[in-house]
């Protein structure tokens, strides 16, 4: 089943990253894990970062996201420049704008799921209900499991619960499905879905699962550290729809 697509014409651009390059250094040697890259992602989007391990999508994902500063080039965030902040201005932008979801779900043991959830809405100027995000991801009957109860997939859905409950206009997932079998994986990207649809938050998703861009509004497709293009798709699929 086909679900809607996003007309960028009628949308602002939330990230502008121009000729952004991350140079690592080894000794003598030196790594480009990023060279020259430009993209821009609009507001209530989702888009899906394409390629194979190493060919700079989580760099590029870690700089926009505030973890990381590129060695050249700019990123904007609506009207800031990301690369004129220091630690303070950084810490204080993920904090307000920026939800992450990563390939291994970080929850704290001892915690239920909506104890795990309510951490970030503790430091939130305008939290969801640790229920109503729970809920949006299609666990409002897991509230008081705890970690070693739930499912791996199940446990990445409260991973993006606790992303979303803080209400980030951008959420950034880097192989959220990595860890998850197929079945369990359209599970994740369903809640992913969910969000994007209805919350409008703007979604950039990593993989190099190529069934995943079919959900997506555009792909960027990675290789050595550069973007080689980007497709927009005509036609989205739903997660449930896509071939693993």
């Amino acid at each position: 089943m086909a679900i809607e697509s996003l007309d960028n014409g009628q949308n602002v651009s939330i990230f502008q990253a121009r000729a952004v390059t991350k140079v690592y250094h080894s000794g003598d040697l030196e790594v480009r894990a990023l060279d020259g890259v430009d993209l821009e992602l609009f507001e209530s989007e989702m888009l899906v970062l394409l390629g194979p391990s190493g060919s700079g999508k989580s760099t590029l994902l870690n700089i926009l996201g505030g973890l990381d500063r590129p060695t050249s080039g700019t990123v904007r965030f609506k009207n800031t420049d990301l690369t004129r902040l220091d630690e303070t201005g950084l810490t204080g932008f993920r904090r307000k704008h920026v939800g992450f979801v990563f390939q291994f779900y970080n929850l704290i043991p001892s915690l239920t799921a909506r104890e795990n959830v309510a951490l970030v809405t503790e430091i939130a100027t305008n939290p969801m209900r640790p229920e109503e995000a729970l809920s949006l991801v299609g666990l409002g009957h897991r509230l008081d499991h705890f970690p070693s109860q739930l499912s791996g997939g199940e446990q990445q859905r409260v991973a993006i619960a606790r992303a979303i409950a803080k209400r980030p206009e951008v959420l950034l997932c880097d192989e959220p499905t990595g860890a998850l079998d197929s079945k369990t994986g359209i599970l994740v990207l369903e809640a992913l879905v969910s969000v994007n649809r209805e919350l409008g938050t703007t979604t950039a998703v990593i993989t190099h699962n190529r069934s995943i861009k079919d959900i997506a509004h555009r792909v960027a497709f990675f290789a050595d550290g550069k973007i080689t293009h980007v497709e927009e798709n005509q036609q989205r699929l739903e997660p449930a729809a896509i071939t693993w």
